[in-house]
């Protein structure tokens, strides 16, 4: 017995409803949406320069015109992917179902203005950027914000939560967890500052980039003005020196941007996957969540897990496209234009990474305890402090106590060292009253410098 035809891909069966969003833009029927308003601008730039004895279109229908693109919807689409069966070129169906528009509209007359000395790839370029803007910053964006911030907010939070720090996975100089998710936090946002500051570029000079058709057809109009103010006029960059094709750079740099923030989100995963593990953080059980099909004590950090591998799946997808979207054999091949088609396919696994990182940063909680136990065992990491101190006391001349550093590897290497042992060894060491008062008032837990001003500050994006 076989199956109805069923998703292949989980982000159109499983996990749907949390991408659903990126659908609006980059899907086909997005894409296809994007295509038809391009060259309905076209037609309207064209004639309301009255070119080719066209005379500039009454405002209504100008509205008319463009309720194509308002209120594209299933007909639509059903109607496309019909005629893209019989010509087997995608934006030639969205040609004829555009002039199929005119004709309807009574205006039937400026139906050979329709693509007017386009390249298949004028259209598409601007359509791509035009779709993935909006994707990016109405949907992709406010989702990465959204993280951010809930970090933003566990920051503040746990800004004085003092816990004891692993360089190499050993005992090290305590901080604060606070302070541990604030560089995070001033990570992503001058990343997120960068994807902000791509420019989504667009050409619109016929086949080889030349204008050719457009000064055949009017050698007097000027065409590189008209193509920048087309461009422009969509809220785009124009791109005067291309090919066929727009060459994609900047789709490459947006890429490997989110790609990036892709990875620091991954670090970010495993470093709260292994608080969970040691204990700092514990999960909070959710209402008829099943932790493990035969262990019913558990509960697994499955958010966190989740994100990481479709976190690894974008960067995968996204590392493609920008090394892939950058290179064209001489004026044009098609290789861009299977790859553009899983631009949705790699912001969509970043999407629901993004989601279950924003569930998971509310299903924690600090266990203060666990990370008191840990500072309580390790009295050594206090070694930094007690050596360095001593070191500055010989550099002003009030100690003569020779090499600290090695002084405090004999006490401390390999060994756990109690508080009381710690304060006693202080006791006898050949510094000022002064110091030694100042070093046998820290714990584990006051070694913490100014992690919480530090966590404070960047939490609060300053």
């Amino acid at each position: 017995m076989s199956l109805a035809p069923q998703p292949l891909s989980p982000l159109d069966g499983r996990y749907r409803a949390q991408v659903s969003a990126l659908g609006e833009h980059l899907s086909e029927a997005g894409l296809n949406r994007a295509r038809i308003q391009v060259e309905v601008e076209w037609l309207i730039h064209l004639t309301d320069r009255s070119l080719f004895g066209s005379e500039p279109m009454a405002d209504e229908a100008k509205r008319r015109l463009r309720r194509l693109v308002t209120e594209f919807g299933q007909e639509d689409i059903d109607s496309l992917a019909e005629r893209e069966a019989v010509t087997r070129h995608d934006v030639k169906a969205v040609e004829y179902h555009v002039r199929d528009a005119l004709a309807r509209l009574g205006l039937g007359h400026l139906a050979e203005l329709t693509h007017f000395a386009c390249t298949s790839e004028d259209i598409n370029n601007l359509s791509y950027a035009i779709t993935i803007r909006a994707a990016v910053r109405e949907v992709w964006m406010p989702r990465a914000r959204a993280v951010v911030e809930a970090l933003r907010a566990r920051s503040l939070e746990l800004a004085e939560a003092p816990m004891l720090a692993h360089t190499h996975g050993q005992p090290a100089t305590p901080t604060t967890m606070g302070k541990e998710l604030a560089v995070t936090v001033h990570r992503l946002e001058r990343l997120l500052a960068s994807v902000e500051e791509v420019e989504y570029l667009g050409k619109f000079s016929g086949a080889t980039g030349t204008f050719s058709a457009h000064y055949a057809a009017d050698p007097e109009h000027d065409w590189v003005a008209s193509s920048y103010e087309f461009v422009t006029g969509l809220g785009l960059t124009w791109n005067p020196l291309t090919t066929q094709i727009e060459s994609h750079d900047w789709q490459a740099q947006l890429y490997q941007r989110i790609a990036h923030i892709g990875r620091v989100l991954h670090n970010l995963c495993t470093d709260i996957w292994s608080y969970i593990s040691m204990g700092y953080f514990r999960q909070i059980p959710q209402a008829g969540a099943t932790g493990s099909s035969t262990m019913p004590h558990k509960i697994n950090p499955i958010r966190f897990e989740n994100a990481e591998a479709n976190l690894e799946l974008s960067a995968a997808i996204l590392d493609s496209l920008a090394a892939t979207l950058v290179t064209s054999r001489l004026q044009r091949d098609l290789t861009d234009s299977s790859a553009q088609r899983n631009i949705g396919v790699g912001l969509g696994h970043s999407m629901l990474a993004l989601d279950n990182i924003l569930k998971g940063l509310g299903e924690i909680a600090i266990d203060q305890d666990a990370l008191d136990r840990d500072l309580e065992g390790n009295w050594e990491v206090l070694g930094e402090a007690i050596q360095t101190v001593i070191r500055a006391e010989i550099t002003a001349g009030r100690s003569s106590i020779a090499d600290p550093y090695a002084m405090l590897k004999e006490l401390t290497r390999g060994h756990r060292v109690s508080g009381e042992e710690l304060r006693a060894f202080v006791e006898g060491l050949d510094i000022p009253t002064e110091a030694k008062q100042r070093l046998q008032a820290l714990t584990p837990a006051l070694y913490v410098g100014v992690a919480a001003d530090l966590a404070r500050r960047v939490a609060r994006a300053e």
